[in-house]
């Protein structure tokens, strides 16, 4: 697939998009008006953690504390008490509390603006801090998950083992005011039709421009 015909699939994709459920974090940062630590906040609680119970997560801990100084208020069990259910939970909290004192300390109680001061936070890796780019400050990224990873090599556009792989190899072949786009539609597309095991070609938008690279079964 070349770089016409993957643009092309994003703009199919981009009207079809309506039909299916946004990433949570992408919706709370439009929906609700998330700032960026709450954003960042939300990122880290969705690591390994299904969508319903990010938002419900999220929400029982922002009403709690909505930014680093009230959340440096909280102990460790009083966050994780609060973003249970979550994947790791524990583990979460103990993040979530030293991401707030680091952005106390270090950076006036704000969120940096670039990758590599992103990268610095613990929890943080470059999934996270992309989508962070994209979403809070509005800048050209790719964050590239497993959905972004998988769906870029079955369509053909890239032949890559790791995300990290994915994410260059994006930015090198894709024009940058395409970037902010791709994460959130493949996430939509890959919960719904582009399943990782028998994805759903029959009711696939792009079936027949997709290369199916490594799709040994289909529905």
């Amino acid at each position: 697939m070349d770089k016409d015909r993957f643009i092309q699939v994003l703009n199919i994709l981009e009207k079809e998009f309506p039909k299916w459920n946004a990433p949570v974090v992408s919706l709370m940062a439009k929906r609700d008006k998330r700032t960026p630590f709450q954003i960042l906040i939300s990122t880290v609680i969705s690591l390994r953690t299904k969508d319903e119970i990010t938002a419900k997560a999220s929400e029982k801990l922002f009403e709690l504390a909505d930014n680093p100084h009230d959340m440096l208020k909280l102990s460790e069990e009083e966050i994780a008490r609060a973003i249970y259910p979550a994947g790791f939970y524990r583990n979460k909290a103990k993040t979530i509390k030293k991401i707030s004192e680091i952005m106390v300390r270090d950076y006036e109680g704000n969120v940096p603006d670039s990758l590599e001061e992103l990268l610095k936070l613990p929890g943080v890796g470059r999934k996270t801090a992309n989508l962070v780019l994209a979403l809070s400050f509005n800048k050209p990224a790719i964050c590239v998950d497993t959905h972004v990873h998988r769906i870029s090599n079955r369509l053909g556009f890239v032949k890559t083992k790791t995300p990290e792989e994915t994410e260059k190899e994006l930015m090198k072949k894709v024009p940058q005011k395409y970037w902010n786009k791709i994460n959130d539609l493949f996430v939509a597309f890959g919960q719904t039709i582009c399943k990782p095991v028998s994805p759903l070609c029959s009711k696939c938008p792009v079936s027949e421009m997709c290369e199916k690279v490594g799709v040994n079964k289909s529905r």
